[in-house]
């Protein structure tokens, strides 16, 4: 069988090669970063290998653990997931974004008052979840377990344990810390 250019009728020597690149901006815990990226990029892999900021991890690379969790326009996502050039202009917080200078974040400091971590890999996948989560609820978003009467009309969603586990259960700890985390929500939210 002959497989040489313009054996099928077409003259493949004459079709120019697809971009694979392209260049935009992200804008990263408030900083613009214009990169030129494979259009294959996740974000996480921007993150880390081309920004430097290694608080996301890499857990699972399939979306099921929550290591890389960050929020992007205010929304909670995994960024393993996300391709970078998707993203362009979007506003992308990291969790070494959150703290206020040397001042840590609220949510930082409930974790490390009530002990929400051991190994730490999935803290800052944590910590992102939940100022992400906080927010949903804050805006009314019901979860799984928000009964019908729980929510007033277009008003916050009431956080209890059982409403914190249900919209953290994205993230996984392999050390099982989850009791505090879990304490932790609740100091801040409360």
């Amino acid at each position: 069988m002959d497989v040489t250019p313009g054996a099928f009728g077409a003259d493949t020597a004459q079709v120019p090669a697809p971009e694979t690149r392209s260049t935009f901006t992200l804008h990263v815990n408030g900083t613009p970063h214009t990169l030129t990226l494979d259009h294959r990029t996740t974000v996480l892999d921007t993150l880390r290998e081309h920004l430097g900021l290694t608080g996301a991890k890499k857990g699972c690379d399939h979306g099921q653990c929550g290591a890389c969790t960050v929020l992007v326009d205010g929304r909670r996502a995994n960024s393993c997931l996300l391709l970078a050039v998707a993203q362009a202009d979007a506003r992308i917080t990291t969790v070494e974004g959150l703290a206020d200078g040397e001042r840590l974040h609220p949510l930082q400091t409930a974790f490390l008052d009530r002990d929400a971590l051991q190994c730490g890999y999935c803290t800052p996948g944590q910590l992102c979840s939940a100022l992400g989560m906080l927010a949903e609820a804050e805006d009314g978003f019901p979860s799984h377990v928000t009964p019908p009467s729980g929510l007033a009309a277009g008003g916050p969603a009431p956080l209890g344990a059982d409403e914190i586990r249900e919209r953290m259960s994205g993230n996984l700890c392999r050390c099982g810390a989850y009791p505090h985390i879990v304490e932790a929500i609740e100091d801040v939210a409360s």
